[in-house]
């Protein structure tokens, strides 16, 4: 069992050191100051934080935090890091102009409770998660970036959130490709390092899918890449440590199989390449006329 941290209070002492960056406030009237960093404090409760109501950037990496309901006041937050804590749940009163979070190596156990509207940047990399279902896609229609790395998700379900344009679930246990339908903005998809033996759940919405890393899954066959014909731009393609990349003439079975392909494995296809691989093609189509 987890020891519980010793109380630790944020003190006047060390909520002076931490304050920085006099702005004017909403009003135009008054001075404030707008950013607090409290690093490696051993901090576990945040309470005197609650009447600086005009911080607009907090830094609270590296303590002791389980609980983030003082910052329930701070309605002016663009941006918050609370890296390093113990905190098990990132569900927080709703922040009308937040719009970078990362709560990285936590202990965070789902994806509920994140409601900012006008957030458009989540790190939750290296927690406990273990599912995306309760996300609440319905109010995060800003979010653009996400980053999932590090955690214990199985499958993408739950993740179809409109405006994503960069997705990042390296290093999970994924074994399935799930509700991936609703991602029609996303350009770049990072899946090392995970379970997938087969490449369903990919589908032709997907229309902005530039990049996509498969490095270090599970992926036998080159009949599983043929499934990503439905990506009308996908670019550049990585699958090495796959079974399927020791396969024979491995880059221009691909590129006969993705003809739009620019890059495989970070290496750009050249002019020759692309050469043979429509000499293969045109020469399988004869066969089977």
């Amino acid at each position: 069992l987890s020891q519980v941290p010793a109380p630790c209070p944020l003190t006047q002492e060390v909520l002076k050191e931490g304050l920085s960056l006099l702005s004017k406030t909403g009003n135009g009237l008054a001075h404030a100051y707008v950013k607090f960093e409290a690093k490696y404090k051993d901090l576990t409760d945040i309470s005197l934080l609650e009447c600086f109501i005009h911080l607009r950037y907090v830094d609270l990496s590296e303590n002791k935090l389980q609980d983030l309901s003082p910052l329930s006041s701070l309605t002016h937050l663009l941006w918050l890091k609370v890296d390093g804590n113990l905190l098990t749940s990132a569900c927080m009163q709703e922040l009308p102009y937040l719009q970078i979070i990362s709560f990285a190596r936590n202990r965070i156990k789902d994806m509920e409770g994140i409601t900012h509207p006008r957030l458009a940047n989540l790190s939750l990399k290296g927690n406990k998660i273990q599912t995306a279902l309760g996300l609440s896609h319905g109010q995060l229609f800003n979010l653009q970036i996400l980053e999932l790395r590090g955690n214990m998700l199985e499958s993408t379900a739950g993740l179809n959130l409109p405006k994503l344009r960069n997705l990042y679930l390296a290093q999970n246990a994924i074994c399935s490709l799930e509700g991936l339908e609703g991602l029609g903005q996303l350009t770049t998809l990072h899946l090392r390092d995970n379970q997938l033996e087969t490449l369903d759940g990919f589908c032709s919405s997907m229309k902005c899918l530039q990049y996509l890393n498969l490095r270090s899954n599970g992926i036998s066959s080159l009949q599983e890449v043929a499934k990503l014909q439905v990506l009308p731009m996908l670019q550049a393609l990585v699958l090495l440590d796959n079974p399927c990349s020791d396969e024979p003439n491995y880059r221009l079975e691909v590129l006969v199989l993705l003809p739009h392909l620019q890059r495989l494995d970070k290496e750009l296809f050249e002019e020759d390449e692309r050469a043979e691989a429509n000499k293969i093609c045109q020469e399988r189509q004869e066969e089977e006329k």
